[in-house]
């Protein structure tokens, strides 16, 4: 997957921050647009995916390589 709206580097920070600064990102953002969010911390895997189903967030893919997981996530 490459085509995104806006980029948002979680890279180094432990839970809860990639979550609540990918919440903070997507609140600016218009519905439809797509946000590519990556993360080292493996808790972000559950974090995201739970935090996603509960606002109605669209979370297209993820994936994890050599430690960075990506993310990419549909406003709704």
């Amino acid at each position: 997957m490459s085509e995104f709206d806006t980029e948002l580097n979680c890279e180094g920070l432990n839970c809860p921050l990639p979550v609540l600064k990918t919440k903070k990102k997507m609140d600016g953002m218009l519905s439809g647009e797509i946000l590519k969010m990556t993360s080292t911390d493996p808790g972000s895997v559950n974090d995201v995916t739970f935090w996603a189903k509960l606002n109605g967030q669209f979370l297209m893919s993820q994936a994890e390589d050599g430690g960075v997981y990506t993310f990419f996530i549909q406003k709704k």
